[in-house]
């Protein structure tokens, strides 16, 4: 196969999953699905299978436990590029990344910067220029900008919303990535994808979008998951002193692979 692949990791998604897969086949008709269940108990696995029977282009991924978010997202872009789908794009199930901005998100990757080179990696950001989130708490807002900030501090990261979730990759992308080196399965892993994308020189660039806090369900964030994806970063930053030949590289490869954010 060929062409976009949106990826949509469900956990106790039922109510949602329709709604949010006919939006993206709204916005983009070419484009397949692949819905990635962690064996959810409200038959979100069970209804997805029922949608594809009826949709050639949706697919359906079953894992047998809910191993987190990062975890999901790897099977999904091994499933993608065995398949030779490109690009592969993450979008969360709930309504929080809005399928509507899909579109912008793929034209972005047709852009070219002063050098011609175009992006490896489009990140939909809430905290650039035009970007922005609905709905959210302050707290909320805090936790994110005060993540990513942190993030861009340790790790030498040249993005503002490191932790944003709605992202494009390029096929070829991922598999410079070495995914067998990135072990993150909860929220920093979004983190965790944008260090290995900066390490290997890919060119990252933000596309702002507007988030909006879901409207039907549970959230699944809290703030010790926040604390223990920034308890991650600390480690990798640590580490990242004592490799300052591998990562002056990396930022010099980034330097010559500037961003258009």
């Amino acid at each position: 196969m060929s062409g976009p692949l949106v990826v949509i990791p469900t956990y106790d998604e039922r109510e949602n999953l329709p709604g949010i897969v006919a939006r993206v086949r709204a916005e983009v008709p070419t484009a397949s699905v692949l819905v990635v269940d962690d064996g959810s108990p409200d038959g979100t696995g069970e209804l997805a299978d029922e949608m594809a029977e009826a949709d050639a282009s949706l697919h359906v991924l079953h894992r047998r436990d809910k191993a987190g978010l990062g975890a999901a997202y790897l099977a999904a872009f091994d499933w993608a590029l065995e398949r030779g789908y490109d690009p592969i794009v993450q979008l969360d199930a709930d309504g929080s990344h809005l399928p509507e901005q899909l579109p912008t998100l793929l034209e972005s990757l047709a852009t070219t910067d002063a050098a011609g080179r175009t992006p490896d990696v489009v990140i939909g950001s809430r905290w650039v220029p035009g970007g922005s989130a609905v709905n959210w708490p302050r707290r909320r807002v805090w936790l994110s900008k005060t993540g990513s900030t942190y993030s861009r501090w340790m790790l030498g990261l040249p993005v503002k919303d490191a932790t944003a979730g709605y992202r494009v990759y390029r096929a070829d992308a991922l598999r410079a990535l070495h995914l067998e080196d990135v072990h993150t399965k909860g929220y920093g892993f979004q983190v965790d994808m944008t260090w290995h994308a900066v390490m290997a020189g890919l060119r990252v660039v933000e596309a702002p979008v507007t988030f909006v806090e879901r409207e039907r369900g549970r959230s699944k964030m809290s703030a010790a998951i926040v604390f223990e994806a920034m308890g991650r970063v600390t480690a990798w930053g640590i580490a990242r002193r004592f490799r300052p030949t591998r990562q002056a590289t990396a930022e010099a490869n980034h330097d010559r692979r500037p961003s258009r954010a």
